[in-house]
Formats: structure tokens, sequence, C-alpha cells
């Protein structure tokens, strides 16, 4: 029994040691520099409740609000979330830098206090900010920024534009969406896609907020001079703070809609230097490798090989020209084929692009192939390179000779050898015309004659079959309501397609869509179209519980996703959802 006590004891101890280690208490304010015709907000909170608070002294401020107590008590996936803030509203006396000193409060018997926040107080600004005002609340607390990553760099070299959205811990914004995109008319560009949006935590000007990383673009400058970074504009929902409250105290929010715009940004970019610059460069930029690679090097006459020219390396792969192959005139080459192997990250372009070749020799042999070389521009030594291959020789070890008879046509050359002629090298062109008398024939009696005569009186008939057959249709209100409704769902359909990408657009194709399907399908109009009468009439049809479900799912998705930040491979899969469901409705319904 004294056992049981002294593990109870030990049990109720350490509970007591974690909950009281998981205590928080902090003060938060509005913002850290204001006027002195401006208002400053204090924030106390705690996530445990507490008796005897006692707040600071607020030298340099005049109360001029509060205290204002607000609880929120909530459970959520079995986790109880509790917070209890004590809120003030200051007036400032004079300038100066003012300190907001230790608040403390007990609980669980524990006496928890706050850090000690320094206030900067300036002279009167020209218009007071009402801290309410959800334009203020968006200037003060919510900024959109374009950080580049290089402002001045060479022609063709690599920079990333990172888009990020920051947010004030005493702010919400519960959604977003772009509303204009930046274009990069001077530069090359590629967008690098995140599927994950992860908040941050991070300083803006000096204080700390929360941030996501909304765009990642890389860009390769082919102008040079002062080129224009356009922002990004997006379109934000706000939680502003309303005067009403809640039955515990709170204030209520509402919902606001707001846009905001990243900074122009300006990038200077410099030319290359002329200063040594090669006469076959032709604009490679970044850290290259170079080589030549030939598939074999000894062959018979009429087989082929491969001659391949490739880079491979980082900087602008795609923006520049690989350097000819020369051959000798004896061997017959190829147009080249063209491969690119290129992936495009945060740092650039890295991987390879190359020229393949195909060489077929006529005639036996050796063939030298000689060097050809590269050349770029270095950005770690701010200096031009050339690279160049080795020089290689084709053997061609069976065919014919150049040049083996007398009776052969003398070709230019160091040693006059002769190409042979074939005797049959015309052979192609014929010498006997086969021509025949042509008779004359007459129209009037003629078969062409009698069809042009008949044909009238015999499309009489087929006339008044289609006649009737289009007033039978005509009249057939149900069924051409149901082909209207399939015409306009296969349309809504490929719109969907076509709007990939473009969220609101293809969500709202993709729903017309579904509902255009199911008018057809059950035969019910628009405002019979509720969730419970779809599910209903679809299991009398005999389809499957688990297509019901699925066809369920699509439509809310279709409600939801306006709401929230959606990437295209999201996009894509609910449209081959959807389109995989109507197929499965087709073949089950009855």
């Amino acid at each position: 029994m004294k056992l049981i006590k002294k593990i109870a004891l030990l049990l109720i101890i350490l509970s007591t040691s974690i909950a009281t280690a998981q205590v928080e208490f902090q003060a938060k304010v509005s913002k850290k520099i204001l006027g002195v015709n401006e208002r400053l907000r204090v924030d106390f909170s705690m996530n445990q409740d507490g008796d005897n608070f006692n707040p600071p002294s607020f030298e340099g401020f005049t109360i001029i609000g509060g205290p204002n107590q607000s609880v929120s008590n909530s459970w959520i996936n079995g986790n109880r979330s509790f917070e209890k803030t004590y809120s003030y509203f200051l007036a400032p006396d004079r300038e100066g830098e003012f300190m907001i000193t230790q608040a403390t409060i007990e609980i669980g018997g524990e006496t928890y206090k706050t850090t000690p926040i320094v206030i900067k107080v300036t002279k009167a600004i020209d218009k007071p900010k009402d801290p309410n005002d959800p334009d203020v609340i968006v200037a003060d607390n919510i900024h959109l920024v374009a950080e580049v990553s290089k402002n001045n760099p060479y022609l063709n070299e690599a920079i990333t534009v990172v888009y990020k959205l920051y947010v004030s811990s005493n702010t919400g914004v519960s959604n977003w969406r772009e509303i204009e995109d930046p274009k990069f008319d001077d530069f090359w560009s590629q967008n690098i896609n995140d599927k994950s949006l992860k908040v941050q935590n991070g300083k803006y000007k000096g204080e700390d907020y929360r941030y996501v990383v909304l765009r990642k673009t890389v860009l390769f400058p082919q102008k040079t001079g002062k080129l224009e970074i356009e922002p990004l504009k997006l379109e934000i929902t706000v939680d502003v703070p309303t005067t009403r409250r809640d039955i515990f105290g709170g204030r209520l929010m509402r919902q606001v809609h707001k846009t905001v715009a990243a900074n122009v940004r300006i990038i200077d970019v410099k030319p290359l230097p002329e200063e040594g610059k090669p006469l076959d460069f032709t604009g490679a930029v970044g850290n290259f490798d170079f080589k030549l690679i030939t598939s074999k090097t000894e062959l018979n006459a009429n087989e082929s090989l491969q001659a391949k020219v490739e880079v491979s390396g980082q900087g602008n792969l795609k923006l520049f020209a690989l350097p000819k192959l020369n051959v000798p005139s004896s061997l017959e080459v190829y147009e080249p084929e063209h491969e690119e192997n290129i992936n495009t990250n945060f740092n650039g372009m890295q991987g390879k692009i190359s020229d393949s070749y195909t060489i077929v020799p006529q005639y036996k042999g050796k063939y030298p192939i000689p060097a050809i070389s590269f050349s770029y521009f270095d950005l770690e030594t701010n200096s031009y390179k050339r690279l160049s291959s080795e020089e290689r020789t084709i053997n061609v070890l069976e065919g014919p000779v150049y040049g083996a008879s007398d009776n052969n046509l003398v070709a230019q050359g160091a040693n006059k050898k002769r190409v042979i002629l074939n005797n049959d090298q015309f052979a192609f062109i014929k010498t006997d015309a086969n021509l025949e008398p042509k008779q004359r024939t007459y129209f009037f009696k003629s078969t062409v004659f009698w069809v042009s005569l008949l044909s009238p009186l015999l499309a009489i008939p087929l006339a008044i079959v289609f006649r009737r057959k289009r007033e039978a249709r005509a009249g057939d209100i149900v069924g051409n309501r149901l082909r209207k409704a399939d015409r306009l769902s296969k349309k809504y359909l490929g719109e969907a397609k076509k709007a990939l990408g473009q969220k609101e657009a293809f969500y709202v194709a993709l729903e017309k869509a579904l509902h255009n399907y199911l008018k057809a399908k059950l035969n019910i109009e628009t405002s019979d179209l509720s969730k419970d009468k779809i599910k209903r009439l679809l299991a009398e049809g005999d389809v499957e519980k688990e297509v019901i479900s699925d066809f369920e799912s699509i439509l809310e998705n279709c409600e939801l996703a306006r709401y929230s930040p959606i990437t295209t491979v999201t996009m894509k899969q609910d449209y081959e959802k959807a389109a995989n469901t109507i197929n499965l409705i087709d073949k089950q319904i009855k």
C-alpha cells in the first residue's frame, strides 16, 4: 500500500513538472516604432490560466483602453488548446525610447514573467493611423517582398528571384491568390515548382515575422543595362478585429480582401568584357566541360558511326550554340540530332547538351576528324576559357578504293584519284512514254447525263424522310435536353482541361461539366442538384458506393479549391479523377 502511494505521489510530481515546463507567458506589441500621435496595442498572453496578473507600469505611456480580457479554449483531435490574453491600448506621452517592463502572473504556484520590449516613439506623423483600419493592418503587418540573389550580374549569368509573403505574428491571413504575374520581358526565365508552402519564422526589418515562399524563378538576362523586374500582385484575405466581442470577451474578427504587391526591382546587367573575347564565342556563360565522342574508330565502307559534340556543366546551357563538326568531304555526314538533359534548380541550369552526327564513309582508307574547340566565359575567374578536343582518325577497313580505273572521273586533290561512275546512273529516266490516242466522248445520253437528270427526282423521298425525322427529333423535348446537356458536359470538360494552371477558371469549368453530366444522366434540373438527391439517384441506378463517394469528393473539391492554394499537379489529378468517375458511372448506371 505504501509502495502504491509513493508511485502515485511520484506521478503527480512528474505530471506537475511537465505541465510547468510547458507554460508560456509572453508580451506582444502591435509595433515597435510609432509616432507620438499614434496608438500602441500590448497583449499579454498565456497558454494556461493563472491568477494575480500584475501589468507593468507603462512608463512614458498613458493607458487609453484596457485591460480587455479574452479567453480561447478548444479541443482538437483530443488535444486541449487554451489561451488567455490581457490587452492594453496606450498613447505615448513624448518622443524617445521606452521599455515595456516585465508583467507577472502566478500559474500553478509558480510566478512567470514576460520579456521586456523596447518601444521607439518618433515625431508625430501627418495622419494618425487607426490600428483597426484594414489598410493600416496590411501596410504595417503584411509585406510581399521580391528577393534577388544578385543585382549586378553579367549578361547571361543566372540569378534567382524569390517572392516571400511576410505576416506579423498578431495578424491573420486566411487565403491569397495571384492576380498579376510578373513579366520578365528582357530575361530568359523558368519557374521552380515547389509543391509545399511551408510557413517559416524570419526577420523583416529587424522584427519577428512568419513568412511563406510563394514562388522561385531563375532568370538569365538577355540585355545589358538597367532591367526592371515587374512586381507580383496578390489578393489576400485579412482577419480584421471589430468593435464587437463574443460571450468570453474576445474580439470578433471580420475578413477583408486587400491587394498587396512586391517591390519593383532594378537589375543592372554588365556586358561581357571585349578584351580576350574569342572570335568563335557564341554566348556560353558558366563553368563547362567539352568533349568529342565517337562510337567507333574502325568500320567498313557504307557502315555508320556516331560522333557526338557534348558540353556539360553549369550555366546557360539552352542559350548558346555548339561548335560545328568538320570532317573530310569524302565522308557523308547527316544533319546533327540535338539532345538536351538539363535540370533547372535554384542555382541555375545544370546538365549537358549535345549534337550527334551520323557519319557514313564511302571508300576504304584513313580519314582524320580535326580537333574542334569550345569557348566560354568563366564566372569564377571573370575571363574567357577555351576547351579543345583531340583529333580522331577513322579507319575504313573494307570497301571500294577511291579512284580504281582509268575510265573514272578525276577528282581534285593531291593524289588525283578517280571516282567510279555507274553505267546505270540515269536508269530512272523513262525513254518509252506509251502514249495512246484519246477517244472523243459526248455528254448527251451519257451516264453522267442520266444521273444528273434523275437525281433530283430520287432526292424528293429522301428529303421527306429526313424532314419527318427532324420534326420527330424536335418534338422530343426530353431527348433534346439530354443531348444538349451531354454536349455542354463535353464542352466544359474541354474548357477545364484548357484552364489547367488557372485555379478559379479550371474548377468553375469542371463543376459545370459535372452538373451538366448529372442533368443528362439523371434527367434532373439545376434546381434539384442537391447532394442527397444526387447520391440517392445514383444509388437507385446501381452505381457502386465507392464511385458515388468519388463523385461527391470531386464536387467538394470544386467548392473548396477556390478558397485555398492549389497546385497544377492537384488540378490534373482532379481532372483525371472526374473523367474516370464519369466513365465508371456510364458503365454502371441502369
